[in-house]
C-alpha cells in the first residue's frame, strides 16, 4: 500500500495550563484576504471593560473546516442531548455573549 494513501497520525500534547480551558461569553471576529481572526473574551455584569483571552488566528480555508467541524459537533450534540436554545430568540429578551448572524444589538 502506498504510504500516501494512509491516514497520517498526529500526536497532540495538552499542556497542564491549556486543559484548564478559557471561558469566553464573546467572540469578535474579523478577517482580511489571507486570514481570519477571533478573538475570544468574557463579558462580565458591571464590568464596563472586556479583555481579550486567546486570539485565533486562521487561513480562509481552516476558518471554513472549523465551521464545517462546529456544525457537525452541534448536530450531534442536539441528537443526543436536545436542542440548543439562543437566549434572546424570543421577542423583549435581551441578546448578551455572542450573536448569531443578523441578530446584532442595535445601538441607538
Amino acid at each position: 500500500m502506498n504510504d500516501q494513501n494512509q491516514p497520517q497520525q498526529i500526536n497532540i500534547e495538552l499542556g497542564e495550563k491549556e486543559a484548564e480551558g478559557i471561558y469566553s461569553n464573546l467572540a469578535i471576529i474579523t478577517h482580511s484576504p489571507a486570514e481570519f481572526v477571533i478573538d475570544f473574551t468574557r463579558v462580565l455584569p458591571g464590568i464596563p471593560k472586556a479583555k481579550v483571552h486567546a486570539r485565533i488566528v486562521m487561513t480562509p480555508q481552516h476558518a471554513r473546516m472549523l465551521l464545517a467541524a462546529l456544525r457537525d459537533n452541534i448536530e450531534r450534540y442536539e441528537k443526543k442531548f436536545g436542542e440548543i436554545k439562543l437566549v434572546g430568540e424570543n421577542a423583549g429578551e435581551a441578546m448578551f455573549g455572542f450573536r448569531p448572524p443578523g441578530r446584532e444589538e442595535k445601538v441607538n
